[in-house]
C-alpha cells in the first residue's frame, strides 16, 4: 500500500487564541506536504471576512495550496463573485463551492433575493470565469434535506456537469459506506474523483452531535468502543486506531486521496498520516 495524497480542512480563527491554534495546526501539518488545504465558511456566512483573511494569509505565508470555501448564503451574486475575484487577485485559484448552511435558528435555506439559488448556479458562474479549480461536497449517506440517496447522487452529477472537477465527501465511519457511494456514482456516470472525508475524533460527544446534524450513521460497535475507551482514558488511542484502520481499508479499495477534517486540532491527524506512511517532506517557513 503506497502512501496516499492528503489534504486538510481548517476553519478561520475567531479570536487571538484561535489564531495561534490555527498557526500551530499549519506548522504541524504543512510538513506532510498536503495537495491542498481548505478554509471553511461559517453557517450563514458568519465567517466570510475571517475566511478571506485566513485564506489570503495562509496563501501568502505558508507556501501551501489554499482552497477557499465559498457559499451562496446571505449575499448577492455580485457580492459573492467579488469575493471570488478578491481570492483570484490574491493568487488563490481553488474554491470549494457549497450552497452553505442557513444562519442558526433561521430554518431552511432561503436564497438571497439577488443571490445564487443553489450550488450549481454558483459553480457555473465560477467556472465561467476560468479562474478557478472547483471542488464540491458529496454525501455518501443521505443528506438530511434529500429525498433519498439517489437524489444526492443526481445532485452531485449536476454539480460536476456545472464545472466542478472533484468532490469531497462528508465524513463517514465505515469504508463500505464510501465504496457503495462510489459505485453508485460510477453507475450514474460521475467520473470526477470523489475524495473521502475523514474526521479524526477529538471528542466523541462532539462527533456524535456532528453526525446527527449531517446524517452520518454511527455504528453501535463504535458507540460501545468509545464508551469503554473514555472510561479507561484511552479515547485518543482508539480514535487514532479507528481512523487509521478506516483509511487503510479505503486505500486497499483503490482510494488514492484522503481529506482530513482537522478541527484545527492537528495531533490526531498527524499521527494517522504517519501511520499511513505519510512522512514530513518540507519545512514550513515565514509563517507570521
Amino acid at each position: 500500500m503506497s502512501a496516499p495524497n492528503i489534504s486538510f480542512e481548517f476553519f478561520p480563527p475567531k479570536s487571538l487564541e484561535a489564531s495561534f491554534r490555527l498557526w500551530d495546526t499549519v506548522q504541524t501539518l504543512a510538513p506532510l506536504d498536503p495537495r491542498f488545504v481548505s478554509v471553511t465558511y461559517g453557517a450563514g456566512g458568519t465567517t466570510r471576512e475571517l475566511t478571506r483573511d485566513a485564506v489570503e494569509t495562509l496563501h501568502a505565508s505558508s507556501g501551501l495550496n489554499v482552497a477557499a470555501h465559498l457559499t451562496c448564503v446571505d449575499a448577492s451574486r455580485s457580492e459573492t463573485l467579488a469575493i471570488a475575484d478578491d481570492f483570484a487577485a490574491a493568487g488563490v485559484s481553488e474554491i470549494v463551492a457549497l450552497r452553505g448552511d442557513p444562519p442558526k435558528g433561521s430554518g431552511a435555506f432561503r436564497p438571497h433575493p439577488d443571490g445564487f439559488t443553489d450550488s450549481c448556479e454558483l459553480i457555473s458562474a465560477l467556472a465561467e470565469t476560468g479562474k478557478f479549480t472547483i471542488r464540491v461536497g458529496a454525501y455518501p449517506e443521505k443528506h438530511p434535506e434529500a429525498a433519498d440517496q439517489q437524489a444526492d447522487i443526481d445532485w452531485l452529477k449536476r454539480k460536476i456537469d456545472a464545472g466542478a472537477s472533484e468532490a469531497i465527501t462528508q465524513f463517514f465511519f465505515e469504508a463500505d459506506t464510501y465504496f457503495r457511494f462510489r459505485d453508485a456514482c460510477d453507475k450514474a456516470g460521475i467520473d470526477a474523483p470523489i475524495i473521502p472525508g475523514i474526521l479524526p475524533i477529538e471528542n466523541w460527544q462532539n462527533a456524535r452531535r456532528f453526525s446527527g446534524a449531517c446524517g452520518t450513521n454511527i455504528p453501535q460497535w463504535m458507540d460501545d468502543l468509545f464508551d469503554k475507551a473514555i472510561r479507561d482514558n484511552r479515547h485518543d488511542l482508539l480514535a487514532t486506531a479507528l481512523a487509521t484502520e478506516l483509511c487503510s481499508d479505503l486505500l486497499d479499495g483503490g482510494v488514492e486521496d484522503l481529506h482530513f477534517y482537522t478541527l484545527n486540532r492537528p495531533e490526531l491527524t498527524r499521527d494517522i498520516c504517519h501511520a499511513l506512511g505519510v512522512t514530513p517532506k518540507v519545512e514550513l517557513r515565514d509563517v507570521a
